[in-house]
């Protein structure tokens, strides 16, 4: 039934839904700094956090099957490991390790959308009232860190998502470093992003080599240079923090909406510019398959506030409109 209902699609996968194995999450020792946090309401850990997952085997997040989802970041405060399970008790209970841990344990709250309202989304459609009952657990992440989201956006721009998926995984691997904490933790093989100063120290030939065009490593290294002026925007109301990052040449509305979905949990934050969203928001709510953006916004316009999880719930939905052209070719300029 759960197939049925709930169909995963790449569509789906795309809406940031990622599963996490029923588990105790028991805890793990060795020096972990810990909380236990009670939210109001249900959340889902693989639908809150899904959206921060680069592709099944991104170096900086994984899934247990105890249950637990495991987090590398690099916090203001520095690297960190985080550990979030949901034993089933109503209470969620987190670990981290390294030197960002008391960052981000005061940040879990956001981190797992307390500050999100999903009262405030009033489904006008049948597809969408469907698809927000039965995930009463989706909550919109609020990172507070926009250079980790940014950059893998900014990788995704104009490519399909398994090579800019491949580009993150070689460059974390290479340039990042090894995620904090005991040996159950490295024995997960995560890797904490780069920082922006090294981001900004990367050769020409490794940008090359992880099928990196110039246009969109151009773009990462003048938001590194940046980066601490971009990272005021997580704090900022949602037209301040557009234009904080498009005013880094190479950062459009695709690349801000992206970013600050993740980084700002806006529930606003919708998506434009996209190849294949309007004509799925089309298809779904009109029968349109060839909408365009400004037809997706006017299909959207009576969830203005909550646009980006109306789009959301809709991806998650699967309701796509049969495929009808090739795949977008896939492309290796570091075979070149």
């Amino acid at each position: 039934m759960a197939g049925r209902f709930d169909p995963i699609t790449r569509t789906a996968i795309r809406g940031g839904r990622t599963h996490v194995p029923a588990g105790n999450g028991q805890a793990i020792g060795a020096g972990a700094k810990a909380r236990v946090w009670t939210p109001e309401g249900p959340v889902d850990l693989g639908l809150t956090l899904g959206p921060l997952r680069r592709g099944p085997a991104d170096p900086t997040f994984r899934t247990t099957p105890d249950g637990s989802v495991w987090k590398a970041s690099q916090t203001p405060q520095g690297p960190v490991t985080l550990r979030v399970s949901h034993p089933g008790t109503g209470k969620i209970h987190a670990q981290a390790w390294g030197p960002g841990a008391d960052w981000i344990l005061e940040q879990l709250p956001a981190l797992l959308g307390a500050a999100d309202d999903p009262a405030a989304f009033v489904p006008r459609h049948r597809l969408l009232h469907a698809s927000h009952r039965r995930r009463p657990g989706l909550r919109l992440t609020r990172t507070g860190m926009v250079m980790e989201s940014l950059i893998p956006v900014v990788l995704e721009q104009k490519v399909t998502t398994d090579e800019a998926y491949r580009a993150w995984r070689r460059l974390v691997r290479q340039y990042g470093e090894p995620a904090p904490g005991p040996q159950q933790v490295q024995a997960l093989d995560l890797y904490v992003m780069p920082t922006p100063r090294t981001w900004s120290r990367i050769p020409s030939w490794d940008w090359h080599k992880a099928g990196v065009d110039a246009k969109r490593s151009s773009t990462i290294l003048r938001a590194a240079r940046v980066a601490a002026r971009l990272e005021e925007a997580a704090a900022m109301e949602l037209p301040q923090a557009t234009a904080r990052l498009e005013a880094v040449p190479g950062i459009g509305p695709w690349t801000s909406a992206e970013t600050l979905q993740r980084s700002n949990g806006d529930p606003d934050a919708v998506t434009t510019g996209d190849l294949h969203l309007p004509g799925i928001v089309g298809y779904a709510l009109a029968g349109d398959r060839d909408a365009d953006d400004a037809v997706m916004l006017e299909l959207l316009a009576p969830y203005a506030g909550q646009r980006h999880r109306a789009a959301r719930l809709i991806l998650l939905a699967g309701h796509t409109p049969p495929r009808r052209t090739p795949r977008m070719p896939r492309g290796d300029i570091g075979r070149l």
